[in-house]
């Protein structure tokens, strides 16, 4: 099970999204892109830098209550590291979102104080969110606007598709539908996003993923994995485990044999859903090493 999965996926709307980004960035001040707390690395797009120019930004690492905590602290302080204010928050159950304005207030402070030199600190902070698939965003823009519709914005040059809501005191949001890139040059970014269901499955061979991220959890997270399937050891190949798995939850088909598919839908489903404990596929040692 050495070889990665192979995974290229790039919709065509993706490339019309980049192009309403880019329409859209001279109407906000500043973005937040909301990354995976788990897979920080791969799920940022590299391609944003050079969307956003030179454009005040801040990091929300969502999904952060099914990372490892510790490891979530140090990406946090390696993004403060490049001048890039970070906070964890996990938007399904609103936790942290209500430190996202302060946390924009801050970066934009030098604005806000010219904006009321001139008699205009009333004016609303206008952030645009952007993020891959599946990292977030409408949940995210759910709690900060309160489940508000979105604005009508009659403000020149916003296009179709992309949308304004209210939040806080004085603040605005611009959603932006999620963007991949087109083409995953590490394979490994590739995988990690289909491990966390960022790629749809339909375009992965689900059994060989999800023999990839058992070989991964035995290495980084051997205990979560023994407790949850009730292995007794991992000395096994990512497949025979796989094996051992199924035929444990009574998944088999004609024959006696382990319905390894139903086995792969299970580990994937239950290591998205957190049920394998607060898992860190990436750390910034190893990213940058």
């Amino acid at each position: 099970m050495s070889e990665y999965t192979d995974v290229q996926w790039f919709p065509g709307h993706m490339t019309k999204t980049k192009r309403q980004m880019q329409k859209a960035l001279p109407l906000t001040h500043m973005v937040a892109e909301i990354l995976d707390a788990r897979i920080p690395y791969s799920s940022r797009n590299p391609d944003l830098a050079s969307i956003l120019g030179g454009k005040p930004r801040i990091v929300l690492l969502n999904k952060s209550d099914a990372a490892d905590p510790a490891v979530t602290a140090r990406w946090i302080k390696w993004f403060e590291g490049k001048n890039i204010p970070a906070l964890a928050v996990e938007c399904n159950k609103g936790k942290g979102v209500n430190q996202v304005l302060p946390l924009c207030r801050e970066v934009l402070k030098d604005r806000i104080a010219a904006w009321e030199k001139k008699g205009m600190g009333k004016q609303p902070i206008r952030v645009m969110v952007v993020g891959i698939p599946n990292v977030g965003k409408s949940s995210l823009i759910n709690r900060l606007s309160r489940g508000a519709k979105a604005k009508v914005a009659d403000k020149p040059g916003v296009t179709r598709g992309n949308q304004w809501f209210s939040f806080g005191k004085g603040g605005e949001l611009l959603d932006t539908p999620g963007v991949l890139w087109p083409k995953f040059d590490d394979p490994m970014v590739g995988e990690h996003l289909a491990f966390t269901g960022a790629v749809k499955d339909q375009v992965v061979d689900t059994e060989h993923l999800a023999c990839r991220l058992i070989g991964l959890l035995s290495k980084e997270y051997p205990d979560r994995l023994k407790e949850r399937y009730g292995l007794e050891n991992l000395d096994e190949e990512p497949y025979e485990l796989l094996g051992l798995i199924g035929r444990k939850r009574g998944m088999l088909i004609s024959g006696g044999e382990v319905d390894t598919e139903r086995a792969s839908i299970a580990v994937l489903d239950e290591f998205r859903g957190g049920k394998l404990g607060r898992i860190s596929l990436e750390t910034p040692e190893k990213m940058e090493g």
